[in-house]
C-alpha cells in the first residue's frame, strides 16, 4: 500500500463503524478480534484490526484498549472530492448523514463545483464534492 490511509482508534465501536462504512462505500470488511491477535489488553471480542478492501475507499480501524485515547475529530476532514461520479457522491453524502450531522449542505459553489460537509454517526468529518453542474 502506497497511499495515505486513515487509521481510526474507536471507543469499542470499530465493528459497527467499519460495517457502516463498508455498506456506504460498497467495500468488503475484514475484521480481526483481540483474541485472534492474541491480545489480552481488552475484551476477546474487541476489534484489534479492521479494514475496508476492494472498494473506492481505504480505511483502517481498531477498538482502543486500556488508556488509549479514542478518535476525536477536530480540525480534520476526510476528503472525497471527485473520487466518484456525482450520483455516487450524492448517495455517499446522504448515507453518511444518516444518524450524523450535516455541517454544510451539498451544494453548488460560486466557482461552479459542488461540495458539502457531514460529520457521520461515528464522529468522522467528511468533505464530499464533484465538478460540473449535474443535477441529482
Amino acid at each position: 500500500m502506497t497511499d495515505l490511509t486513515p487509521y481510526l482508534h474507536l471507543p469499542g465501536t470499530a465493528r459497527e463503524a467499519l460495517d457502516f462504512y463498508g455498506a456506504v462505500f460498497g467495500c468488503n470488511v475484514h475484521m480481526h478480534s483481540f483474541e485472534e491477535f492474541g491480545r489480552t489488553d481488552g475484551p476477546a471480542d474487541a476489534i484489534a484490526h479492521v479494514y475496508l478492501a476492494d472498494g473506492p475507499v481505504t480505511l483502517f480501524a481498531s477498538d482502543v484498549a486500556g488508556d488509549e485515547p479514542p478518535l476525536r475529530c477536530e480540525g480534520l476532514m476526510l476528503s472525497l472530492l471527485g473520487t466518484s461520479d456525482p450520483t455516487t457522491l450524492r448517495n455517499w453524502f446522504a448515507r453518511l448523514s444518516d444518524g450524523g450531522r450535516v455541517v454544510d449542505e451539498l451544494q453548488v459553489r460560486p466557482w461552479g463545483d459542488y461540495d458539502g460537509q457531514v460529520i457521520d454517526r461515528h464522529g468522522v468529518h467528511w468533505l464530499i464534492g464533484f465538478q460540473g453542474d449535474q443535477v441529482g
